[in-house]
């Protein structure tokens, strides 16, 4: 059943609108939530939401009142961060848990793997792209894989290459690259730092 005139004019008039800065178009033409940072989810307030600050009111200011702003930003950012808690997670939630299984995964992965568990991790790798809730990142990484196929042949094989894939997208997103020597990664995905500060 077709929608009706004005639910279609309404419906091209929201996909007609700029989105906010960082916000990603899913494939179904829609904002993408699961492909979005939560501090690009809403769009930035408009002139008029702003609340402007007059000279005036600037010059009154006083220190005790800036500190108590700031104060007053500081536990609003706090309380914001223990609602997003309870929220879906964001683009950068969902990619922190998933490198954090896959090199933890890579971590533990046999140093001689079987035809079978062989089998099964390049299974994991390759079904990402096509479970992965975030398109975007799922195209992304897809296309990488395609570039730059899966190493499953050793523990230290698979873990470099998801090292490389991961530094390939921190470089993307202008983050820096990790040390992918297989002591740096075991330390960070395995056995800890060698001071112990994880034991």
């Amino acid at each position: 059943m077709a929608p009706a005139p004005e639910t279609q004019q309404s419906t091209s008039q929201a996909q007609n609108q700029p989105l906010p800065p960082g916000m990603i178009l899913g494939p179904d033409g829609k904002p993408c939530k699961i492909c979005t940072a939560f501090r690009d989810w809403k769009p930035p307030k408009t002139a008029a939401q702003a609340k402007p600050v007059t000279s005036d009111s600037a010059s009154s200011s006083s220190s005790s009142t800036t500190s108590s702003t700031a104060a007053a930003a500081v536990a609003s950012l706090a309380a914001a961060a223990a609602a997003r808690r309870d929220c879906p997670p964001d683009v950068e939630v969902l990619g922190r848990a998933t490198w954090t299984f896959l090199h933890t995964t890579a971590a533990y992965y046999p140093e001689r793997p079987t035809a079978r568990q062989r089998a099964h991790m390049l299974s994991l790798i390759h079904s990402l792209p096509v479970l992965y809730p975030c398109s975007h990142c799922a195209g992304d990484f897809d296309e990488d894989v395609k570039v730059n196929p899966p190493d499953v042949s050793t523990r230290v094989a698979l873990s470099r290459w998801l090292c490389e894939r991961h530094n390939a997208v921190n470089e993307k997103l202008g983050r820096a690259k990790f040390d992918c020597s297989i002591e740096s990664t075991d330390a960070r995905w395995k056995d800890g730092p060698a001071d112990g500060s994880c034991d």
